[in-house]
């Protein structure tokens, strides 16, 4: 029998606390359950205690497992949280409700033309890289800015956040606090940051959204 859904209300009650704590209203955070590498036989007893808001690295996993669990529980919301290439931006329209990896003019045209072919509009945050690590995606932070902006102004996409992945040897804090700055500046709404070892600490600098993987769904 599964541990998920234990793990899962912890995770939910350790998110409600961190709400509290920072005088922010209970449920104003939503939890993405990441469910990466994971198959259905894992993720069924998650959903079946009711979590609906799941993230995927890949856009061809997801293709593997999610139309099925979808169609059995149709009020599923699926987002993309790992790199996206252009050329998967079809399947990525097609499949996801948010994708939060934009983060090249490749990206943001072909999302916009998939955007409009498909009449079909996922809601679109820019990673930002706040540690300006080489391996890592993302744009760097003074570049934000002029991003975001392309993005509205000259591929017409609506942006309603930004997500980051701090750096694994820094305290994460900094990194949060430096994203909700350049979303504030830009009016944006979303903040998606913070994962199963630091999601208080992005709950205290204002996260919408937490991707929490290994504390619900164990070790990979």
């Amino acid at each position: 029998m599964s541990d998920a859904p234990a793990r899962l209300a912890e995770v939910r009650l350790a998110i409600a606390r961190a709400e509290a704590d920072a005088l922010r209203p209970a449920g104003s955070v939503t939890l993405v359950a990441v469910s990466k590498t994971f198959g259905p036989e894992a993720i069924e007893p998650v959903l079946a205690a009711g979590q609906r808001v799941f993230g995927e690295n890949r856009v061809q996993e997801a293709q593997g497992k999610w139309p099925d669990l979808k169609a059995a529980y149709p009020d599923v919301e699926l987002h993309l949280i790992g790199p996206l290439q252009s050329n998967k931006a079809k399947e990525a329209v097609a499949l996801f409700d948010v994708i939060h990896t934009v983060d090249r003019p490749s990206v943001a045209q072909a999302l916009a033309k998939e955007i409009a072919r498909q009449g079909r509009a996922p809601r679109l945050l820019v990673q930002v890289n706040t540690g300006e690590e080489a391996q890592k995606a993302g744009v760097a932070p003074q570049e934000a800015d002029a991003f975001i902006a392309a993005c509205r102004d000259d591929y017409g996409l609506a942006i309603d956040g930004l997500m980051c992945i701090p750096p694994f040897e820094q305290s994460p804090g900094p990194h949060f606090a430096l994203l909700a700055k350049i979303a504030a500046r830009n009016g944006l709404s979303l903040l998606s940051m913070g994962m199963s070892s630091d999601f208080e600490t992005a709950i205290e600098v204002g996260a919408t959204h937490v991707r929490v993987g290994s504390a619900i769904f164990g070790t990979r």
